[in-house]
């Protein structure tokens, strides 16, 4: 295939100012429309018209590197000489996979470009996959998966990791929920109103601290508005599977010196249906349990209802912007799996009217400021300052027959600035530094963890260079973390005294992106990275209602005297040490793309959550009541009819995790796209055995037909069995899913309008996540069709 050139020409305009034009075109000589063309390192950007052409007045500006991008196209970095005028010979090639740039780090990079494994979810792709929860929308992408605490409670879990060690953000900052306590609670971000959502694979602890040594999931919406420029979009759906309703609508404009966004949704969902009874039980339990009857046909406490609104604006300057955002999320939940006595309940009053089923239930609601400004700078050192500051104030009940049981408190104070320096002898990059604050409290009788107070202060350092047909990307983070934790009562009501922890984590990373031949690059990835471990991690002792666990935190022990389980607390904790190396291939452009990713991660000190054998009452006949924060233990179980709890303890140790992950696309005709990936992680103790709670290994294929008007696709998605167990863990079966979407657009004067109707699982089968704690009582939704439209103007 020929390939035509298109021209890039730094012009001497009138009165000594330059300017940047040309005209972009395709490898087939046709122009290409609507390209973005960006000056690296300021604000400046502009879009191709009809025929290609583009025209960027660049005075004062030192023009030495510019980015052109293209839907359906691989990305161009060009590098000009520094003359009056000289002409460029640039070729955009088309790609079976889109490449989105990914504003998660410092350096520009897209998906192709990154020595990181990166994902981005934007667009109509974005729409498609969206669904109630973070973890469910995003766990068909390459490396991740979802913890699944049934549909109202889902999580990512990146390369077997979750928790603490991958961090949720929204426009860079943390959420600041209580998502990384336990896998039962929301995360509090909405992807129904987002632009786009970035998958950081591996750690990022380079950009984020060490709260990200396992990955980061970066959330990124207008309500800060960066320009001016108007456009909204708006959907409207039903969903059979859980007779569920939702909208949501986003707005952002302005005129030349402020910016305005709007933006909310609604989502209201009944108990979801499942294909056969929720309870797997294995044959003994079966027959010890006759007597009970459990729900056919959906899972009980399964419904939501959640709404949010976000209002910013920005001030347009310049060099730049300033803006503020408030955001208010609400969101009231059942808790799947929890029966909690309710069965001897009935027996008991099996000739009364005492038939009402127990509603276990968590309403959350959040206040989120955020205050963003991005300016461009010319002096000797300093070319940009990045600003971020957020305050988020976040409340969530646990609540029984509409009684609180356990009010959880987060409130965060996070303040980041990025120093972007001028280029030094080919080296261009960013200082940042970063202080956060987190009070976190549980309160009531079945807070599991004592409040604490988290106080974070981090620098980093980073830098990228391009040599050649080489890429190279250095960068350092050293840390303080202090954790400080109140008093709890333990053994006969005695108060324990927590001393203050301190840790020092510090991350270093060098990755390398290698051009070696034409449409492919390599990329490698070394980091060295520390995390210090959360509160929850360490101070945890007492019933979960969420998870259904009696959990016993790091810093205690547990030992037999005699007949008789006794916890001690030792108080001792080691900050977690991982050396991970990322080995990627990619073939970036033409009618076949395809990106293969190696990964090794070794974990020293790694904190994990084990089931231990054990039961509550083991620790009942002898703790006197003890428990976490206000007190609970075998009383408050007791009252809350909560019975026998199975006793899981954090405990440290070395581990190794492995794994390949691959994705390729093919458009073997120009309305058909093939896209194949699969991915697999390994977990395992290096002592013996397995970590527990690990995904198994899946692969999955789609094919899609795209026109301009009509849109169909299927997918196919196969889970294999996973028997690599870790300790009393149980085999997962192998489950596959179907599903299948059909669009039609109209196309109007000033936007579009899609009427979408959506499939899943369409072969009605029963699926358990292996991930999940919720695996035996939890299924996934057996078949249901959504039904809607969404439009964009």
């Amino acid at each position: 295939m020929k390939y035509r050139a298109f021209t890039l020409a730094l012009l001497m305009a009138p009165g000594g100012a330059f300017a940047l034009s040309g005209q972009i075109t395709a490898s087939n000589g046709e122009p290409i429309a609507n390209a973005i063309v960006e000056v690296a390192d300021s604000r400046l950007k502009t879009r191709t018209d009809d025929k290609g052409y583009f025209n960027i007045d660049t005075k004062g500006v030192d023009v030495h590197e510019i980015h052109v991008k293209a839907a359906g196209y691989t990305h161009k970095t060009v590098h000009p000489e520094h003359s009056d005028s000289e002409s460029f010979s640039i070729v955009l090639s088309p790609t079976a996979i889109e490449q989105v740039d990914v504003t998660a780090t410092p350096f520009h990079s897209s998906i192709m470009e990154s020595a990181q494994p990166v994902t981005v979810v934007a667009g109509d792709e974005l729409r498609r996959k969206q669904t109630a929860t973070l973890g469910e929308t995003l766990k068909n992408e390459v490396g991740v998966h979802s913890s699944y605490f049934g549909p109202t409670t889902s999580t990512p879990i990146i390369r077997g990791l979750d928790g603490p060690r991958v961090l949720i953000t929204q426009n860079g900052l943390d959420v600041s929920d209580a998502s990384r306590v336990g896998p039962d609670h929301f995360v509090a971000t909405e992807a129904s109103t987002a632009r786009q959502i970035e998958i950081l694979r591996g750690p990022a602890t380079l950009f984020y601290g060490s709260g990200a040594i396992g990955g980061v999931v970066n959330v990124v919406d207008d309500r800060v508005p960066e320009s001016s420029e108007s456009h909204s979009a708006f959907s409207i759906a039903h969903n059979t599977v859980a007779d569920e309703n939702e909208a949501s609508l986003a707005v952002t404009g302005g005129t030349d010196r402020v910016a305005l966004h709007v933006d909310g949704f609604w989502r209201d969902s009944d108990n979801y249906e499942i294909p056969g009874e929720a309870v797997l039980e294995t044959e003994e339990e079966h027959q010890e349990e006759e007597h009970e009857e459990h729900a056919e046909g959906e899972l009980e406490n399964s419904f939501a209802e959640s709404k949010g609104i976000n209002l910013g604006g920005s001030w347009l300057l310049d060099n730049g912007y300033i803006g503020l955002s408030y955001g208010h999320l609400k969101r009231s939940s059942g808790l799947p799996g929890h029966d909690h006595g309710h069965h001897e309940e009935e027996e008991d009053h099996e000739d009364e009217e005492h038939e009402e089923e127990l509603e276990v239930r968590s309403d959350l609601q959040q206040n989120r400021w955020q205050l963003i400004s991005d300016l461009t700078l010319d002096r000797s050192w300093l070319r940009g300052v990045k600003t971020r500051l957020g305050y988020t104030d976040y409340e969530h009940a646990e609540i029984e027959n509409g009684e609180v049981g356990t009010l959880f408190s987060n409130k965060t104070l996070q303040a980041r600035v990025d120093l972007l320096l001028q280029e030094f002898s080919g080296w261009h990059g960013a200082l940042s530094l970063e202080a956060k604050t987190t009070d976190f409290e549980a309160i009531g009788e079945e807070a599991f963890t004592p409040p604490s107070q988290t106080d974070s202060f981090a620098m980093a350092f980073m830098q990228e260079k391009h040599i050649g047909y080489l890429l190279w990307q250095l960068g350092a983070r050293v840390e303080h973390v202090t954790i400080d934790a109140e008093p709890m009562e333990f053994e006969e009501h005695e108060l324990l005294h927590f001393e203050q922890l301190d840790f020092t984590p510090y991350s270093v990373s060098a990755g390398l992106v290698w051009d070696f031949a034409e449409q492919y690059n390599a990329g490698l990835s070394l980091t060295h990275a520390q995390r210090a471990p959360s509160a929850a991690e360490l101070f945890s002792y007492g019933p979960h209602i969420g998870t259904g666990r009696f959990e016993v935190g790091a810093l205690f022990e547990l030992h037999e005297k005699g007949a008789e389980i006794h916890a001690d607390f030792h108080g001792e904790a080691e900050e977690e040490v991982s050396n991970n190396i990322d080995l990627s291939l990619r073939k970036h452009s033409g009618n076949i793309a395809w990106v293969l990713n190696a990964f090794y991660n070794r974990i020293d000190d790694f904190y994990y959550q084990a089931d231990t054998g054990l039961s509550s009452e083991d620790l009942e006949e002898h703790e006197h009541d003890a428990g976490a924060g206000a007190g609970a233990g075998a009383g408050a179980e007791e009252e809350h009819g909560h019975g026998d709890l199975p006793v899981t303890i954090f405990r440290q140790a070395d581990v190794e995790l492995y794994g390949l992950e691959a994705q390729m696309a093919w458009q073997f005709a120009r309305p058909f796209k093939l896209t194949v990936w699969g991915d697999s992680t390994r977990g395992k103790l290096r002592d013996g055995g397995n970590l527990p709670r690990i995904p198994p290994v899946r692969l999955g294929t789609q094919l899609r037909y795209q026109t301009a008007q009509w849109g169909a696709e299927i997918d196919v998605s196969h889970y294999f069995e996973q028997d690599k167990l870790g300790e009393l863990e149980t085999t997962t079966d192998a489950y596959t899913l179907v599903d299948a979407e059909l669009t039609y657009t109209l196309f109007r004067q000033q936007g579009d309008l899609t009427v979408f109707l959506k499939g899943s699982n369409l072969t009605d089968e029963e699926a358990r996540v292996h991930s999940s704690f919720l695996k035996n009582e939890a299924p996934l939704p057996g078949r249901g069709f959504s039904l809607g439209v969404r439009g964009m103007f």
